[in-house]
This record gives C-alpha cells, sequence and structure tokens, in this order.
C-alpha cells in the first residue's frame, strides 16, 4: 500500500474524517489536552491520542481525527522509544549501573504500575528490548530505551534505583518513537497551528502535508483482497466470506487483517476461519456521502 500515492488522491475533507497527525507533544500539558486542542482548532467531530505520555514527557503522540478514533486499539499496543535522563541520588560509575540493567531489567521483566496512574495496580510482564547509558555529568544520567507498549519508564528508573539501594529519579523524558510513528515525522503546536490557520483562509495545501492517512494501519496488519461485488454488504457488518477474497489466503485464526478492495480501505477483521467464513468485522469504514 503506497500510503504517500493515497494520500495525494485524497480531498482534505477525506483526510480530517479518516486521518492521524503525528503530534509533538508539548511539557506542562496532557495527552488529552493536545488531542482536545487538535479537536477544537481543526472543528472536529472528535479525536483521540495514540497511548498516554505524562505531562511533563514530550515527543511523538499521534492524534486520530474522527472515524480513525476507532482505529486506536490497533495502533495502542506497539513498541515505543524513548529518550532521558534520571538523576541517581548517589553517585556510581556508568559500569555498575550497565551492569545492573543487564542483569535485572533487559529482556522480559516485572512491572508494577506507579500509584497515580490510571490502571490496576497489579505485576505485569513486559519486555525491555534496549536500555543503554549515553552520558554521564555528575548524578545525571542520559539514556534511551526501547520497549514493549505499555511500559512505564519513569518505573523503570525508580526500580533501577531501587535495585541498586541508591535511588534514582527521571527529571526528563520524549519518546521518539511509538509504533511506526517517528521523531522525524513529528508536527509541532507552531506548524500545526499555521497549517489550520492557512486552512480555514482557504488554503489546505500545509494540512494535507501533514495529515496521514489512518490506512496506514495497513503497514501493521496483513492486507486482504476483497472483490467489489460484496463490499455494500460487508460495510453493513456482515462477515467475510471466503469467496469474498479476490484470492484464497491462508491466515492463523484470531490473527487481524486489514482488508481493501484496490487502495479502498473497507475495515478490520478478525481471522475465525470457520468453514465459508475468513473473517469478522472489528471496524468497517463506510465512506463520507454527500
Amino acid at each position: 500500500m503506497d500510503i504517500e500515492k493515497l494520500k495525494n488522491k485524497k480531498t482534505i475533507n477525506e483526510l480530517l474524517e479518516f486521518g492521524i497527525i503525528n503530534f509533538d507533544k508539548p511539557a506542562d500539558c496532557t495527552s488529552f489536552d493536545v488531542s482536545d486542542f487538535v479537536r477544537k482548532k481543526l472543528k472536529l467531530r472528535k479525536t483521540s491520542h495514540f497511548g498516554t505520555l505524562d505531562p511533563m514527557v514530550t515527543g511523538v503522540l499521534p492524534i486520530a481525527s474522527n472515524r480513525a478514533t476507532k482505529l486506536t486499539g490497533f495502533f495502542i499496543g506497539e513498541d515505543k522509544e524513548y529518550i532521558g535522563t534520571m538523576r541517581i541520588h548517589e553517585d556510581v560509575s556508568l559500569e555498575q549501573i550497565k551492569r545492573v540493567i543487564d542483569e535485572k531489567f533487559m529482556g522480559t521483566i516485572i512491572q508494577l504500575p506507579p500509584v497515580r496512574s490510571r490502571v490496576k495496580r497489579q505485576e505485569r510482564e513486559r519486555e525491555i528490548k534496549k536500555f543503554e547509558l549515553l552520558k554521564k555529568e555528575g548524578k545525571d544520567i542520559s539514556f534511551s530505551v526501547e520497549c514493549q507498549g505499555g511500559t512505564y519508564v519513569r518505573k523503570l528508573v525508580h526500580d533501577l534505583g531501587e535495585e541498586m539501594g541508591i535511588g534514582a529519579h527521571m527529571i526528563g523524558l520524549k519518546r521518539i518513537r511509538a509504533g511506526i510513528f517517528k521523531e522525524k515525522e513529528m508536527v509541532t503546536k507552531e506548524e500545526f497551528e499555521k497549517a489550520a490557520d492557512a486552512y480555514f483562509k482557504g488554503n489546505d495545501k500545509l494540512l494535507k502535508e501533514i495529515i496521514i492517512p489512518a490506512e496506514i494501519v495497513s503497514e501493521l496488519y496483513p492486507i486482504v483482497e476483497i472483490k467489489e461485488e460484496p463490499i455494500e454488504r460487508i460495510l453493513h457488518g456482515q462477515p467475510l466470506y471466503e469467496k469474498d477474497l479476490m484470492k484464497k489466503i491462508k491466515i492463523e485464526k484470531n490473527k487481524i487483517v486489514c482488508g481493501f478492495a484496490g487502495d479502498k480501505f473497507i475495515g478490520m477483521f478478525r481471522v475465525v476461519d470457520d468453514g465459508k467464513i475468513f473473517g469478522k468485522p472489528m471496524f468497517v469504514y463506510q465512506e463520507i456521502r454527500n
């Protein structure tokens, strides 16, 4: 799926109806604040963000618009990447800290969400794929982390300090990747406001440049090609039958797939592989009807 080519074919209304903005979240505001700011600024019906960042944390925060909000759950569990700074309470060498990280904080770890989190406080397994110490200046240490979605980096730093018996806390954090959304593609608040203001003055060029078609979900899930004839029935919630597919395809039961007819997004389906039924709809997308 050529997302850039698809984007060029879409009108600004189509992009606003089913699009994503990779927002560079500022400090001192919540993820909801950013989502609500985008909604009000563009006069959208609704918006949602792909994964909460603490108020002090900056960086990649994808915001979905209108019907793209229905796709939030399909993006939210993807791996995340951060750069940050921790402050250790007692001075020890980088080598000592690295040794403990390698022994206790790499691979699968058990993490208890922090007291102030909105989720139930129960131990959960999370995967740490990378935890590198970059530079030490006094008791401040810059680091980078690549981890499974749902990992609390602030808690990771705290637990490291506890494990070493020296204490540590995070003093700065920036998310540089959330799944397929990366730092280099982020839009700052200033850039967004400029694009939105130009749009309401009749020039949609800048806004079109920063909106990503929500069909980019196809980069995370396998694509199945659907015939034209059954589309109307499928868009009204009917199952996706084997006979509806352009070609027979074998995908493991309970896996999620994207359905397309050409470059037209039909929806997200869970594979059931139950006799004649290939998959059941989780979300279907009907075109805007003027």
